[in-house]
């Protein structure tokens, strides 16, 4: 694979130094601008202070690239036309030349073709409401069940089927670990309802857990379940009405496909007046936070 790294990851590259991916899909389509740049800029910031290089990754004029300059982070974040690219566009993209953000499988793919192991992101895609009748599950549970890394996410994207997207999961052999919990996360919710059979608190037991899976010869990632903060959380009861005005607007408009879930999470924002996008935000940040211990502890681990 042909990717362009900024002067920043090419050096932790060469040293072993720790490195985090990012999405860049929640910049291009999970936040209106300014909030999305100002959120991209404070999460590089977060990574650089806690030692670790940012991988901000997203294709750029058919040029994929691992680590984004300023301009670049401004371009993703600003430009309308940034298209959403999944996996299964990567090569399309590149070869039509596209300027896009990529997904959580995307960036997945890319992150683990350039050597890094540890990413994080807001939630996964998954299993839709409605799934038996649309069949829409995200390729995010394919690639998490063919890709060795870890990913950090509070849980899944509120608007899915969780208790399907968990299932779905299991079935698939993805290993789902709580961060300090033993619940599944519901995004903006600390707990979904589903339980969870596997837990850890400490970021070294779960680099432990890692290089122990790939040792016994499995090769889907491990995704690492982080809760919202406490204090920013919005509980599900109250998210479900929002929720459910969302899906009812987005079916009576014929909304679909990779246009669902930026078009679910705006409507989610205007019903509860801007609130779930902060709580977006916070658990983004606090995923990034986590990803970078994760990634430190990595690391340390000989090659």
């Amino acid at each position: 694979m042909n990717i362009k790294f900024s002067k920043p990851v090419k050096i932790a590259l060469e040293n072993s130094a720790p490195i985090l991916a990012l999405e860049s899909t929640i910049i291009a389509h999970g936040m209106p601008y300014p909030d999305n740049l100002i959120f991209a800029e404070g999460a590089e910031s977060l990574c650089k202070k806690l030692g670790v290089a940012p991988a901000t990754i997203a294709i750029i004029k058919g040029e994929i690239c691992v680590g984004l300059s300023k301009n670049q982070l401004t371009l993703i974040a600003k430009n309308k036309n940034v298209k959403k690219i999944a996996r299964h566009e990567i090569g399309f993209a590149i070869s039509q030349k596209w300027t896009g953000a990529t997904t959580v499988s995307s960036t997945m793919h890319i992150a683990k073709q350039a050597g890094i192991s540890v990413f994080a992101t807001g939630g996964i895609g998954g299993v839709h409401r409605g799934s038996e009748y649309s069949f829409d599950v995200s390729q995010d549970l394919i690639a998490l069940s063919q890709i060795p890394m870890i990913v950090v996410s509070a849980g899944a994207k509120a608007i899915l089927d969780i208790p399907k997207t968990v299932e779905l999961l299991e079935t698939l052999g993805v290993p789902i670990l709580g961060y300090k919990t033993k619940n599944f996360p519901a995004f903006y919710s600390r707990v979904s309802g589903v339980s969870l059979t596997l837990e850890l608190k400490k970021p070294q037991d779960i680099v432990a857990f890692y290089f122990s899976h790939l040792k016994n010869g499995l090769s889907s990632a491990i995704l690492l379940a982080n809760p919202v903060p406490k204090p920013n959380e919005i509980l599900a009861k109250k998210m479900e009405d929002s929720i459910n005005v969302a899906i009812e607007k987005a079916k009576n408009l014929g909304v679909k496909g990779k246009q669902l879930t930026p078009f679910l999470l705006e409507q989610i924002r205007n019903e509860t007046k801007g609130k779930s996008l902060k709580t977006n935000r916070v658990l983004a940040l606090n995923n990034i936070n986590l990803g970078a211990r994760v990634a430190l502890e990595v690391s340390k681990k000989p090659r």
